[in-house]
């Protein structure tokens, strides 16, 4: 990919907004799921996307590569995938006499999981150690990744015939769960329009109508620009409150850990970036509440069987929490 040098941009603000202009230029009526998916790209940490299919999942994470000059893999989980067909695995060569690693789809930046809970346990599993150490280990070597290794796994709500649930200890390693609706009417209809046009989604993306607006390697500088966002105290406290809420509600089994506390303290810091302030406020804590702490919340089974919606019990503790001014 031939990648312009870095642009000197004002702030981060800037090159947040300027990534999600080339997004939103093959990913039509989804303006808040580019937004999250930025905020977990530019904190250094995983996504979990739900939809149905054929939503646009994997052409989102394939135009987030282009916007930011990474390499990009796609795995599609199975019931047979072994955890050597995701490290890679060490093979033997005939004619030198020598075993050669022959690496897996998890040696690339961006990674999408696709339908991550069809795997078992054990395959999931080998993705665990690339997520929260960035690193591999093959035949009791150990390899690094890229520093910019981000995991987009994807999860169908509606089809859990043969699936396997995804452990908590795994999904807390997500820092987002996203979840991906389908286009309002307006939306739809420009993409029904584009597609019987030459300006489909997917020409435009084999095209490389999207510009990087971000030199390659140069991810982890701009995730430092994060630590000159101001988050006051009392913003600080009033996440920790609606954190520590979550495990005192009477409807909760099992309460966010203090990952969920860093999760949403990160997530709010760089969504005030990309609308393009320097400070948090209450407002950001709250458009990123449920998608950091929604997923690790089990709620009561007595609770469950009344179609109590985890969404619901997150909008009443939010409500619940007194707001700084």
């Amino acid at each position: 990919m031939n990648v312009p040098p870095s642009p000197q941009l004002e702030s981060l603000g800037h090159l947040l907004s300027a990534a999600r202009a080339e997004v939103a230029k093959v990913i039509i009526g989804q303006e808040d799921v580019i937004d999250l998916c930025l905020v977990a790209v530019f904190t250094g940490n995983h996504v979990l996307l739900e939809g149905v299919p054929g939503i646009a999942k994997t052409l989102l994470v394939r135009s987030l590569a282009q916007t930011l000059s990474t390499d990009f893999s796609r795995i599609q989980f199975t019931p047979d995938l072994m955890p050597a067909d995701i490290t890679g695995t060490n093979i033997f060569n005939l004619h030198k006499n020598e075993f050669f690693l022959s690496k897996g789809p998890v040696f690339t930046t961006f990674l999408l999981a696709d339908e991550v809970n069809r795997a078992p346990a054990k395959t999931q599993s080998a993705l665990l150690q690339a997520m929260q150490e960035r690193t591999v280990t093959i035949d009791r070597d150990t390899y690094s990744l890229s520093p910019d290794f981000t995991v987009f796994a994807t999860q169908n709500p509606l089809e859990f015939e043969g699936t396997y649930p995804l452990p908590e200890a795994q999904k807390d390693r997500f820092m987002l769960k996203i979840v991906m609706h389908p286009p309002n009417r307006e939306a739809e209809l420009l993409l029904a329009r584009r597609t019987i046009g030459a300006d489909s989604p997917e020409a435009s993306l084999a095209r490389r109508d999207i510009q990087p607006v971000i030199g390659t390697g140069d991810l982890v500088e701009a995730r430092s620009r994060l630590n000159t966002v101001l988050i006051r105290e009392e913003i600080v406290a009033y996440i920790v409150d609606i954190v520590r809420k979550t495990r005192s509600h009477e409807s909760v089994l099992v309460g966010a850990g203090p990952r969920g506390t860093q999760a949403l303290l990160l997530a709010s810091r760089a969504i005030a970036a990309l609308r393009g302030r320097d400070f948090v406020t209450p407002d950001d804590v709250k458009f990123v509440t449920f998608p950091c702490l929604g997923h690790r919340i089990v709620l009561r089974p007595e609770f469950e069987v009344e179609g109590v919606m985890v969404s619901e019990v997150v909008e009443k503790i939010v409500n619940e929490v007194t707001v700084p001014r």
